[in-house]
C-alpha cells in the first residue's frame, strides 16, 4: 500500500510501515486461499474466527482510551480526539461477532490462549508505550484489505453464510466502515518522535505475529494452542443478557 507523505523525520518509518501492512496481508492471503482449497469443515472455522473476534474486541475501547489519555498524546489534540471516538466506534463491536453466532445457532467458544497472550501482553504496555498498541491496530485494521481482498470475498462466499450472520465481517470491509484508512490517515498525519516511530513498528510487527497466530487457530492449522486454551465457558449472565439484547442500531452514535 502507499501511504501519504508525513511530518515524520525519515520516509524510512512510512517505508517500514507501508511494507509491515503489504506483508500481512500477503501472509493473511496465503493462510486464506490455503485454506479455502483445504477439506477443513467451513463452518467450524468460521465459529472459532468469531469466537477470537468477540474475545479479542471485548473490551477493546479500554485501550484506545488509555491511548488517548496517555501524555504523550498531550501535544496531540487531535490525535487523542481521533482515538476517543475510535474507541467508542468499536466498543459494541463484539457484540456483532456474539450475533452472527447466535445466527448460526453456535456458541462462542472459550477465549483461545493467543487472544490471552494478547490482552496480557498490550494491556501491559499500552500505558507507558501507547504506540505499540497503534502499530498493532494499523495491522489489524488493515490486514483484510489489498491483495487478501479477493480471498476474503471468496471466504465470503460459503453456501451457510448469508446477510443476518456475516454482520462482522461486512462491517469491517473497508467499503463500508474504512476504519484502517482513517486510521493510517490519524497517524500519518501527526509528528511523531523517533522513539514512538519505533514502538509503531515494533507493534506492527508484533500484531501481525498475534493476529496471524489466532488466524492459524481458526482455520484449524494450530492445534497447540488447544492445548493451553482454557475449556470452561467464560461467559457470564450480564455478557449473555447483553447478547441477547443487541441489535445493530445499538451501534449508532449518540450526536
Amino acid at each position: 500500500m502507499k501511504l501519504a507523505k508525513t511530518q515524520w523525520s525519515s520516509d524510512s518509518y512510512l517505508n517500514q510501515i507501508e511494507a509491515l501492512i503489504t506483508n500481512a496481508q500477503e501472509l493473511f492471503k496465503d493462510k486464506l486461499e490455503g485454506y479455502l482449497v483445504s477439506d477443513t469443515p467451513k463452518i467450524e472455522s468460521y465459529q472459532r474466527y468469531l469466537t477470537f473476534q468477540y474475545h479479542m474486541t471485548k473490551g477493546v475501547q479500554r485501550y484506545f482510551f488509555r491511548v488517548a489519555a496517555s501524555p504523550k498524546l498531550a501535544r496531540k489534540r487531535k490525535l487523542r480526539k481521533f482515538f476517543t471516538s475510535f474507541a467508542n466506534e468499536e466498543e459494541l463491536h463484539y457484540l456483532v461477532a456474539a450475533s452472527d453466532l447466535r445466527a448460526l445457532d453456535l456458541e462462542i467458544l472459550p477465549e483461545p490462549f493467543d487472544v490471552s497472550l494478547w490482552h496480557a501482553y498490550f494491556n501491559s504496555v499500552v500505558d507507558e508505550r501507547p504506540f505499540i498498541r497503534i502499530g498493532a491496530a494499523l495491522i489489524l485494521e488493515n490486514i483484510a484489505d489489498g491483495c487478501a481482498k479477493p480471498a476474503v470475498k471468496q471466504a465470503l462466499s460459503a453456501d451457510f453464510m448469508n446477510r443476518d450472520n456475516t454482520k462482522f465481517l461486512v462491517l469491517h470491509q473497508h467499503e463500508t466502515l474504512p476504519h484502517g484508512d482513517q486510521l493510517v490517515e490519524a497517524v500519518t498525519s501527526a509528528s511523531l518522535s523517533d522513539e514512538d516511530l519505533e514502538d509503531l513498528i515494533l507493534g506492527a510487527r508484533q500484531g501481525t505475529v498475534f493476529y496471524l497466530r489466532m488466524v492459524d487457530w481458526a482455520l484449524g492449522n494450530d492445534t497447540l494452542t488447544l492445548v493451553a486454551s482454557d475449556r470452561r465457558s467464560s461467559l457470564g449472565e450480564k455478557e449473555s443478557t447483553d447478547i441477547l439484547e443487541f441489535s445493530m442500531a445499538d451501534l449508532e452514535l449518540e450526536t
